[in-house]
This record gives structure tokens, sequence and C-alpha cells, in this order.
């Protein structure tokens, strides 16, 4: 089964803290587990129109592993998602000139459902809109980082909250040099 490309959306305010929320007992993927919002790229978001287009550094990362129709489709599935599973938008059209591409995960070939997933990041202040989204994800608010690390998450999730720490700790400058955007592999994961 070939992975899905997704894109989940971290969107993080100072503290650090950022936005999850808890997928649903019948959702096949990640079921009963805290997430970022986020899901797959869909057909129609390579050619969804924005206000802003991603920022050079995030294309070229993005476009390290994706083509440039692809890279501007994860940010506008992010954008998407964000706006169906939490209710917070990025303008409308979208303003993805406030993305930053923090770390990919793959699912594992042993999974049945797939996702080669782009771990994106944008300020809180960037987002608008009142918490409420269309049901997918349960309980959306905002976790403190040392809080949900604490929590019982799936491993990738830990792993992608513990890049985010190590890429806040950056001085400002050196975040958008980052050459290399870590990868969370096989062993990784913690999907039962």
């Amino acid at each position: 089964m070939p992975a899905r490309d997704a894109a989940s959306l971290i969107v993080l305010r100072p503290g650090p803290a950022v936005l999850m929320g808890l997928r649903g007992a019948g959702h096949r993927f990640m079921p009963n587990r805290l997430v970022f919002p986020g899901g797959a790229v869909d057909p129609g978001d390579a050619a969804a129109p924005v206000a802003a287009p991603l920022r050079a550094e995030t294309r070229v990362a993005l476009e390290r592993h994706a083509t440039p129709t692809l890279a501007h489709a994860l940010g506008a599935a992010a954008a998407r998602e964000l706006i169906e599973e939490t209710g917070l938008s990025l303008g409308q059209p979208p303003a993805l000139d406030g993305l930053f591409y923090l770390c990919r995960a793959v699912t594992p070939p042993r999974y049945p459902m797939r996702f080669n997933a782009r771990f994106l990041v944008v300020e809180a202040d960037r987002a608008c809109g009142e918490i409420g989204g269309s049901g997918e994800l349960e309980d959306v608010r905002w976790f403190d980082v040392a809080d949900a690390l604490s929590l019982d998450l799936a491993v990738v999730t830990k792993g992608v909250l513990r890049h985010l720490l190590a890429w806040l700790a950056l001085p400002e400058p050196s975040r958008i040099q980052v050459r290399h955007t870590p990868v969370c592999l096989d062993a990784e994961w913690g999907i039962e």
C-alpha cells in the first residue's frame, strides 16, 4: 500500500503550547489518539487559490521530497484541514506564507493505511476564528508542550513534539535555514 501525501499543522502559541484534538474511536487511522489538525491531500488542493504562497524556505524544504505542485498542495491541505477540524482559519483564501516545515513522518509498510505526512508549523496569531470545527477532532484545545509530552501519545506524535522543541531552541534566523528535516520512520511509530 503506497503512502498518501498528507499535511499536519502545528498551531503554536507562546509557552510553548500547541493546538491538538482527539481522533474519535470510529477513525480507521490512529483512533482515540491526540493529534494535530491535518489529513490527506485532496485533488483540489493542488490548484487551491491562496492569498500568499508558501515562503521560499518552506517551499524549497518541501520540494526536497515533493514536486512544486505537491508542495503547494501540502500547504493548501494544511490550511483546509485546520478550518475543517478546528474552525480556525489562515484566511479565505488562506495565506501560506506563515508556514514553516518541521519534519516528515511516513507510516511503516506493515500498516493497512499509510501516510507520508509533512508537519508544518504556524504561529497562532496567523489564525483567526473560534475553535469549533466539523467534529472530526474532539476536545480541540491548547496543550502545553511539556504537559502533552507526559500524556499517552503515539510515539510519532511525541517525536514530532520533541522535534518542535529542538527547532524552537534554535535562534529564529537558524530555524529558517535548517537544511535537514527529520523523518520519523518504522521503529519510531507507535500506532496500535
